[in-house]
């Protein structure tokens, strides 16, 4: 079902291709997310170097062994061994050059025509639902605190859990590129447009949100660090911040440093948006894929905002 990575050349070849067609037919459907990397292994890793440690340049060390995760997740696993030890540098490293896209054109053109399509397969789905059931905040009742919970790159699914959805008591917002597939998710209060790749800004107030999610889109953000202090100041303080992917995408639209690299590698990219951005704490990567070299691979990278 995954394919071993292609060479540089052949990804750029066909991401060429495919970024050409949708310059030209930008209404007509889209590609469907392909997997351009390898499945579960780091390029870096089959070297023998640890992920992606030479394209930071390491020079310190930062520990989260210790770090308390959303659910008490295991940290034997190969995935979550990665921000146990990820000898992040001084500075964020990755500049302009690991943040260009095959397809530079707007996104909102990219993006014009609705998809009312899944981007994972269904095993992946129930995975990342089951996944929030544990992590979320409990559905509240009448009496109870308010619950807020915001969908970044939202679409016209959340895959949130059942009884997730707008109430007097939880507040479910949105905020995707296509105002016709928000329209479409029945579980929102509300939503906002954006294209954060033009303004990473988040349209709402400080401490707002008890949870933070971004499923599958991770990738595609140019200026992920921008993104994610903001996620850092719409979060409530001790509010969860969740970034779930697998390995499918539209290579076009995907970061450089992102297809050119596997999913362990992935882990520590995402990893590091937390890391740089500063204020949050318990970073913890969970491998929650159903079933490995069956189905689409399911990984979550989380955090807490220091209370």
């Amino acid at each position: 079902m995954h394919a071993t990575l292609p060479s540089t050349r052949a990804v750029a070849a066909a991401a060429s291709r495919a970024s050409l067609g949708v310059t030209r037919a930008a209404a007509n459907a889209a590609p469907k997310p392909v997997a351009p990397t390898v499945a579960r292994r780091s390029v870096f890793l089959a070297s023998g170097v640890a992920p992606l440690l030479r394209l930071a340049g390491a020079s310190s060390a930062v520990s989260y062994a210790s770090a308390a995760s959303a659910r008490g997740a295991s940290a034997n696993s190969e995935i979550a061994k990665v921000l146990l030890d990820p000898k992040y540098p001084d500075a964020f490293p990755f500049g302009e050059k690991e943040m260009q896209r095959y397809d530079e054109s707007s996104d909102f053109v990219f993006y014009a025509q609705p998809r009312f399509v899944k981007h994972i397969d269904d095993d992946a789905i129930g995975a990342l639902t089951k996944y929030y059931a544990e992590v979320f905040p409990a559905v509240p009742k009448e009496g109870d605190d308010k619950v807020a919970l915001l969908d970044v790159c939202s679409s016209w699914i959340s895959h949130y859990p059942a009884g997730y959805e707008a109430s007097d008591n939880l507040r479910v917002s949105g905020l995707g590129m296509n105002e016709d597939e928000l329209k479409k998710n029945p579980i929102l209060t509300d939503y906002a447009v954006r294209d954060l790749n033009e303004d990473a800004t988040l349209p709402y107030e400080d401490n707002t949100f008890d949870v933070v999610t971004n499923a599958v889109s991770v990738d595609y953000l140019t200026k992920p660090l921008e993104m994610m202090k903001e996620v850092h100041r719409v979060l409530k303080p001790g509010g969860l911040a969740v970034m779930s992917f697998s390995n499918r995408c539209f290579p076009t639209k995907a970061v450089s440093v992102w297809t050119a690299t596997g999913d362990l590698d992935h882990i520590w990219i995402v990893g590091a948006y937390f890391h740089f951005a500063g204020g949050f704490q318990g970073l913890a990567a969970e491998d929650i894929s159903p079933k490995p070299g069956k189905t689409d691979p399911m990984y979550v990278v989380f955090a807490r905002k220091e209370a």
